[in-house]
């Protein structure tokens, strides 16, 4: 299995997700972020995000929402192996540098060393980012490939 065969099943579980939470607002979701830099994507939608313009950042699934000229992101990583401290570290960077609403690192093969920072460490602070004023945490958790959508009973922090 590639990586990219995740992508397509998250981003359809990522449009749902947002059509549920987010009623009368336009939900856009879209997998071209994971070859194209962000400020590129997001410009085809008429939105600028001045952190993102000359970075490269490429987010593996990208939802938009919007609604009264006002719009909120939502990020998925997917990694098709074990989680480790790389993959969370390249999150938090995207997630420091553009604040979205929410952001999610997804793998089907399990937290691997993720696990023991987070449930034997207790670390969750490391899934902190935000703007200063509100504290916001990425959702680490297991994708079930046969449901295909995320495991809840997996995610942390739980919710």
């Amino acid at each position: 299995m590639r990586e990219f065969d995740l992508y397509e099943p998250m981003r359809r579980w990522l449009q749902t997700y947002l059509e549920d939470k987010y009623i009368g607002w336009e939900v856009i979701t879209t997998i071209e972020s994971n070859g194209m830099r962000l400020d590129r994507v997001l410009g085809k939608y008429g939105i600028i995000e001045v952190a993102a313009i000359g970075v490269e950042i490429q987010i593996d699934v990208l939802g938009i929402v919007r609604k009264n000229g006002k719009h909120k992101l939502f990020f998925i990583e997917a990694k098709k192996t074990q989680l480790n401290l790389h993959h969370l570290g390249q999150l938090w960077a995207y997630c420091k540098l553009i604040d979205p609403e929410e952001a999610f690192l997804m793998t089907p093969e399990g937290f691997g060393s993720l696990n023991k920072i987070l449930c034997v460490l207790k670390r969750e602070d490391l899934l902190d980012f935000g703007n200063g004023k509100v504290i916001k945490k990425m959702k680490i958790v297991r994708w079930n490939r046969r449901s295909n959508r995320p495991d809840q009973q997996t995610m942390i922090p739980k919710v």
